[in-house]
């Protein structure tokens, strides 16, 4: 069941009504991101300013998890120049990186209960206003990822690869997030190599845009190959193909998660079993942008003709649970991960869920009509950078 519940069949027939246990499983997740946003210190006055809190080893009791059963391996931090990640300090103030997330593992108890090693990774998101979107949300590039097959038509959010990617933070013995990340996970791999494998990959808002960039990356460069595969699976195999049943699993649990890449990125993932389970309020903007007109509504138009620009169109990616609220006393809370998740918690929140996969659609002139406005209410001067 666990494969399921990690996508391996896209969810089917788990998210509309929304399965329990994959109710549980969301939460349990998304509370492993909120504790990124929990150990941040933001105290300019603190020696940790812009770090974790807390060490590796007390990092999850000192937030309330001390129980969840996973251990911490390796914090991660961004090393990007751009003055996104935290509240009003200096570009200087932290140059050297942010600490953005963290590696853990689970404990050999915990292993035994989830039927299978979980190698979780999470990234917070952004701690300021909206502004990021100006600085982020600018143009596609190529991804380029893996230099023995550039696959040009594969395009992702230039500022989201720039963070994912940066080594400005080298000159202070700072690899990139990305060096960072794959390193620590490379080895992990190795070290569990005889057992059976997850690798299961948390974010909220810019946090999810480093996730999906994460693991579309260990799937390209097939970090998650040739996985141990044991004499019960045989059964479950033979409906999946050869190829995927010998793979570690690749799964991202997005909340609030903005776009990452063109349709280009979106066929690649799916090509290369990549599962994203995508978390979203129906009012937060984050997940409407970039490409609030150009996106993956307008590749096809009436369903037919494809327009000449669709490999420049913004493209979700996987599988959508709609939340719906709203509160106009804290419009703000459309993009809380805190909100999510109690909603998420809620017993009354089934009547609020539904599931769209991401399929071709006419174009909805009102809905488009409706997101411009609302991102001019959100970003005013910033969309003739998101377009």
């Amino acid at each position: 069941m666990w494969r399921e519940i990690q996508g391996s069949r896209n969810w089917e027939n788990l998210v509309n009504p929304l399965d329990t246990l994959l109710q549980e499983e969301i939460i349990r997740y998304g509370e492993f991101v909120v504790a990124c946003y929990n150990a941040f210190d933001l105290d300019p006055n603190s020696k940790r300013y812009l770090n974790c809190k807390y060490g590796k080893n007390s990092m999850l009791s000192e937030v309330g998890l001390g129980k969840s059963g996973y251990q911490i391996t390796k914090y991660i931090y961004a090393t990007t120049n751009i003055d996104v990640l935290s509240i009003g300090q200096n570009s200087s103030s932290s140059s050297s990186g942010r600490w953005i997330g963290y590696v853990a593992i689970s404990s050999d108890e915990e292993t035994k209960r989830l039927g299978r090693r979980d190698v979780l990774i999470t990234f917070r998101g952004t701690v300021t206003n909206p502004e990021w979107i100006a600085n982020l949300m600018s143009t596609l590039s190529p991804a380029r990822l893996d230099p023995s097959n550039l696959r040009p038509e594969v395009k992702v959010e230039a500022g989201f690869l720039s963070l994912y990617t940066s080594n400005e933070g080298e000159r202070f013995g700072l690899r990139s997030c990305r060096e960072q990340l794959l390193s620590e996970i490379g080895r992990v791999i190795n070290m569990y190599k005889n057992e059976e494998m997850s690798i299961t990959i948390g974010g909220h808002s810019m946090g999810s845009a480093l996730a999906l960039l994460l693991a579309y990356d260990i799937a390209e460069l097939g970090l998650n190959k040739n996985a141990t595969t044991t004499r019960c699976d045989q059964l479950y195999e033979s409906s999946v193909s050869e190829s995927e049943s010998n793979n570690i699993s690749v799964t991202v649990f997005s909340f609030g998660g903005p776009r990452v890449g063109n349709s280009g990125f979106k066929e690649r993932c799916e090509e290369l079993g990549v599962k994203v389970l995508r978390i979203v309020n129906v009012n937060d903007p984050i997940t409407k942008l970039p490409g609030v007109l150009l996106n993956e509504n307008f590749r096809v138009f009436g369903g037919r003709y494809e327009v000449p620009w669709s490999c420049s169109c913004y493209a979700h990616v996987g599988v959508e649970i709609l939340l719906d609220f709203f509160n106009m006393q804290n419009p703000s809370c459309v993009h809380d991960l805190g909100t999510y998740l109690n909603l998420l918690k809620s017993h009354h929140h089934h009547k609020s869920l539904q599931v769209q996969r991401e399929e071709e659609e006419d174009i909805d002139f009102f809905n488009i009509a409706k997101e411009f406005f609302l991102s001019i209410l959100y970003y005013g001067e910033f969309l003739p950078f998101i377009w």
